[in-house]
C-alpha cells in the first residue's frame, strides 16, 4: 500500500490550497479515505473522511470552507481547502485503514496571517 500525498504549500490567510493523495496496492474504490493534519506541538487529528461511495464528514473546525473528494478512476482523493485560516497550518496525511492505518508521507501547509 501506498499513498503519496501533493500539493501543500504557503498561503496567506484566506486562501486555497487543493491537496491530493494518489493511491496504490488497495481496492481504492471500496475504501474510506481519510485527511488527517498534525500542527507543531500537537496531536495528529482527523480533518475529513469521504467513503468509497461518496459519503463525507468533516471536523467542525473546517466545515464549511474545506471539500473531500475523489475519483475512483485515478484512485485519488482530494482536499479543496479555502478561506484558510493560520490555525490550518500543520502536515496534512491522507489515510486509509485496512487491518492497520496506512499513512503518506505527509505534505506541509503554512497559513500566513
Amino acid at each position: 500500500v501506498q499513498l503519496q500525498a501533493s500539493g501543500g504549500g504557503l498561503v496567506q490567510a484566506g486562501g486555497s490550497l487543493r491537496l491530493s493523495c494518489k493511491a496504490s496496492g488497495i481496492m481504492f474504490r471500496l475504501n474510506t479515505m481519510a485527511w488527517y493534519r498534525q500542527a507543531p506541538g500537537n496531536q495528529r487529528e482527523l480533518v475529513t473522511t469521504i467513503t468509497g461511495g461518496g459519503s463525507t464528514d468533516y471536523a467542525d473546525s473546517v466545515k464549511g470552507r474545506f471539500t473531500v473528494s475523489r475519483d475512483n478512476a485515478k484512485n485519488t482523493v482530494y482536499l479543496q481547502m479555502n478561506s484558510l485560516k493560520p490555525e490550518d497550518t500543520g502536515v496534512y496525511y491522507c489515510n486509509v485503514k485496512l487491518y492497520r492505518d496506512y499513512w503518506g508521507q505527509g505534505t506541509q501547509v503554512t497559513v500566513s496571517s
